[in-house]
């Protein structure tokens, strides 16, 4: 068995004979499988074919995060050149943030290619950076807001 070959189990499955005649055991939402006494489980190699489509998905995730990261970092600059001394301090802050998403779009676009090229099984999503981004970003313009209210 080589590297690039994922090894699949399939149990073997009690069959009562009394069925109609052999017929294999279905369920909703199962697939129909046969099984034979003799042999309680069977491994088969079976090689994990990577489909171009899932790096292209990988590369336009990134991109889109790139996209969010420029136009927060364009607030950010119009902020910093047009703004007064509020209007700095938030353009400061999201400056900040909009460097961290682009390393952290960086970072992930990185470990979902190593992934997807080792054929790791298992999800590749991120469950934790969108919150954490919308909680940052909130409190940044909760902090904007606050100071703009308290220099009124």
């Amino acid at each position: 068995m080589n590297a690039d070959a994922s090894v699949i189990a399939v149990q073997g499955h009690s069959q009562d004979h009394s069925q109609a005649h052999g017929k294999a055991q279905e369920g909703y939402g199962s697939v129909p499988f046969t099984t034979r006494h003799d042999q309680p489980g069977k491994r088969i190699a079976v090689p994990v074919r990577v489909e171009p489509k899932v790096f292209f998905a990988n590369e336009r995730t990134f991109l889109s995060w790139l996209n969010f990261a420029i136009v927060l970092g364009s607030l950010a600059l119009g902020l910093l050149n047009f703004g007064d001394r509020t209007g700095k301090i938030a353009g400061a802050a999201f400056t900040v943030i909009a460097m961290f998403v682009m390393v952290y779009a960086l970072m992930l676009f990185q470990w979902r290619a190593e992934r997807i090229r080792q054929r790791d099984a298992g999800p590749y999503d991120d469950r934790r950076g969108p919150t954490v981004l919308v909680a940052v970003l909130i409190c940044a313009i909760l902090i904007n807001f606050y100071l703009r209210f308290v220099n009124l």
